[in-house]
């Protein structure tokens, strides 16, 4: 639609919203898949003196209730009936403001300041209620030019970035990327389909062909796994020419990473190029693709490298919502494996109470810090200090060179009886990558005499809901084969039902025990779940991030039975079939 368009149908989402009853300073909460509609509808919230309020489609009644109340909502815009049956149809809707005047809505609009707040990110609520984080004028804005500068995103002056919607636009990384910084460049947004994280992605970013994309960590992985069931299925030579021309991009890109930028190309990556590099971009939509992010959650280092011998860098950033999403972002002369970069320009981070390892709270400061959290000043007084740090919760490391390395969660660290602090997410993606049948790791063990671990195995999507089904990936079945066992469905593996699958899993979780710096930090006891975890089953957030708490009370059953007094902490607490 022509920008003149949108801007008519902006205008009149605003004065519809007066004539609707919005107040000054309360929330219009937006419910419903990234569109169009959802950018004019928040747009508009920000611009008639309301905050803009967008709120998860995968959230309870319940918690859109909680929402509501909180930011005191006037109105809510939904997508369709599914999500709210009592509500006015779009074309309806936009021309409640045909002809009511612009001047009410200019006062407003002009009476708006840059410290004020305009919108509204809920936290995810995995550790209590949804905190409504407030982000001003300022904050946004700032951000979007800082970070729309540090990344060298083209004005559209001189040629068009264009990006793919699809994560959350409740996500404050979905509506950086997707709206603030997109709009600040002179970008172009397309709108990807409602089952994208189901499998549509790829399709729609093959019809895009964006020049930046920005994708979570399980997205890189199931692009990843897809990649390698076709590559199993190809044939002997076209095998052994792709594992040459991997080898070729790790030591190429690696060489870049350490060294800075090369000079002139080897012939050997110029054909590999040729062969293989230019032929995947192609096939992932990606030939156009310059800058390619991952963020929101970990990613393991076999998926960074992966990406990277196929000369696909894909750049870690890091930030939250108090953050008004990115702090540090890597770049393609400045990045390191598994370090999620350095500061944008005008940030600064500091480390509170380093350990001798140089390890200690990550802190933020710039003007991308939030205001503090909707009627809530005591968690406001947790997260900002006396000085305008912001605590992150988050703790992590600077490497010689600045880029910062994120070493674990406070929160989320595990401390055991014995007194050890172990940060989990290295041991779950250690085991992930020894069993790569394994698709999600939840380590166990707070308070408790010895670590556990819960495991679930690769299994196919329901194209409709994307709830995990019993068949087993095409991956899954290959990766079986190959071990010995005829297994097709994850019915026949969990509770150690598999003999082969069990004995490989062990052998895998030896592996990563060889490695453990003690024995407090060794996986005693482990167990496969009877189906993966999933958003719609509530163990995975909007963006594929893992809730453990959540976690910990759905297979509390489970967690127990691997610290009963009878069993040893020496073997699995799932014993053998008999043959």
């Amino acid at each position: 639609m022509r920008s003149s368009q949108r801007n008519k149908e902006c205008s009149q989402s605003l004065t519809k919203r007066a004539q609707l009853g919005l107040q000054r300073y309360h929330g219009v909460g937006i419910l419903g898949f990234n569109s169009a509609e959802w950018f004019i509808a928040d747009i508009g919230a920000i611009l008639a003196g309301g905050f803009a309020v967008g709120i998860y489609t995968t959230n309870s009644p319940e918690a859109c209730q909680y929402v509501a109340e909180n930011c005191k909502a006037n109105i809510i815009v939904v997508e369709n009936h599914k999500q709210l049956q009592k509500i006015l149809q779009w074309a309806e809707f936009m021309e409640l403001g045909r002809d009511e005047p612009d001047e009410p809505l200019d006062a407003i609009i002009s009476s708006q300041k840059p410290n004020q707040c305009c919108t509204l990110i809920y936290t995810s609520g995995t550790t209590g209620q949804p905190k409504g984080v407030m982000l001003s004028h300022d904050n946004l804005t700032w951000t979007a030019l800082s970070t729309s500068r540090h990344v060298r995103l083209t004005d559209a002056t001189q040629a068009q970035e264009s990006v793919v919607s699809y994560l959350p636009l409740s996500h404050v990384a979905a509506q950086m990327v997707d709206i603030w910084v997109t709009m600040r460049v002179g970008g172009a947004t397309y709108f990807a389909q409602p089952d994208a994280l189901k499998g549509s992605l790829v399709n729609t970013l093959k019809e895009v062909r964006p020049t930046a994309f920005m994708g979570v960590p399980r997205v890189w992985e199931k692009m990843q796994e897809k990649m390698k069931s076709v590559g199993a299925k190809s044939s002997t030579v076209r095998r052994k020419v792709a594992a040459w021309a991997k080898d070729v991009g790790l030591q190429t890109n690696l060489t870049k990473m350490n060294h800075g930028a090369a000079g002139r190309p080897t012939f050997s990556y110029q054909i590999a190029k040729k062969l293989v590099f230019k032929k995947v971009r192609k096939a992932l939509g990606l030939d156009r693709c310059s800058k390619c992010y991952t963020g929101a959650a970990p990613i393991t280092k076999d998926t960074l490298e992966f990406f990277l011998s196929l000369d696909i860098p894909v750049y870690e950033l890091y930030g939250m919502s108090e953050s008004t999403g990115p702090h540090t972002i890597s770049l393609p002369d400045a990045f390191r494996l598994t370090s999620c970069g350095k500061e944008i320009i005008g940030c600064k981070t500091k480390l509170h109470n380093p350990d001798e390892e140089g390890n200690g709270e990550i802190c933020f400061w710039g003007r991308h810090i939030f205001m503090g959290y909707l009627n809530m000043p005591d968690k406001t007084e947790e997260a900002l200090d006396a000085d305008g740090w912001l605590h992150s919760g988050d703790l992590g490391k600077h490497d010689e060179n600045g880029f910062l390395f994120i070493t674990g969660r406070i929160k989320e660290l595990i401390i055991t009886a014995g007194g050890e602090n172990i940060p989990p997410v290295p041991t779950e993606d250690a085991v992930k990558e020894a069993v790569p049948l394994i698709s999600n790791a939840m380590l166990i063990g707070d308070k408790r005499k010895f670590l556990s671990m819960l495991l679930t195995i690769k299994s196919q999507v329901h194209a409709e809901t994307g709830d995990p089904e019993d068949e087993l990936t095409p991956e899954a079945v290959e990766l079986c084969r190959k071990l010995g066992s005829n297994a097709t469905r994850v019915s026949e593996i969990a509770g150690g039902r598999d003999r082969v699958i069990h004995t490989a899993i062990q052998e895998g979780i030896n592996r990563v025990n060889e490695k453990a710096i003690s024995n407090a930090q060794r996986i005693q006891k482990w167990i496969i779940l009877d189906r993966d975890f999933s958003i719609s089953g509530g163990e995975l957030g909007p963006t594929m991030k893992l809730k453990r708490p959540v976690v910990a009370k759905m297979y509390k059953e489970q967690i127990e039975n691997f610290y009963k007094e009878l069993a040893t902490p020496t073997t699995p607490d799932n014993p053998l079939p008999p043959k």
